[in-house]
């Protein structure tokens, strides 16, 4: 069985989710139930409906990050680094520069359940990560996006 990888910060922040989900959300989608279902007749009932709709996302995330929180393992990225001598791998954290740009940006590069293009984790399995893996610091990546070859310098990296 092949097990996706996941940081040890990202299994953290999924189980601080999780844990959310089941102590506060939970109860108050229980409470929001129960006062509709106080107001009568639930076929025309709208907040018993978007109650039961929000019951059934929170139900299905919370098997979502309990069954990958079971299956992931977790790596911790500072063994990871040190193993790798600064070569570019799963849990490096990227500093990069645009050649024909000359825009620089951040990326940590994580397991597929924790990335978020808004916090600036990428997946693994992304194109930008699967250039930059097994690279060093002042290599040149080559990523094909849909509009074409990016070429990007990598002026750092780093294991936190």
């Amino acid at each position: 069985m092949n097990r996706p990888p996941i940081t040890a910060a990202g299994a953290e922040r999924l189980k601080q989710e999780l844990h959310r989900l089941k102590t506060v959300e939970r109860p108050r989608i229980v409470q929001a139930i129960a006062e509709a279902r106080e107001h009568g007749d639930l076929k025309e009932n709208a907040e018993y409906h978007a109650a039961r709709e929000q019951q059934g996302f929170n139900e299905g995330r919370i098997q979502e990050l309990e069954s990958a929180l079971s299956m992931a393992q977790v790596i911790d990225t500072k063994t990871v680094g040190a193993a790798n001598g600064g070569k570019v791998v799963f849990g490096a954290t990227v500093e990069l520069e645009e050649v024909e740009s000359g825009e620089t940006i951040t990326y940590q590069i994580v397991g597929d359940i924790e990335a978020d293009i808004k916090e600036r984790r990428i997946a693994v399995s992304s194109p930008i990560a699967r250039a930059l893996i097994g690279k060093d610091e002042g290599d040149v990546a080559v990523v094909q996006a849909p509009s074409g070859k990016r070429e990007y310098e990598i002026l750092s990296v780093s294991y936190d």
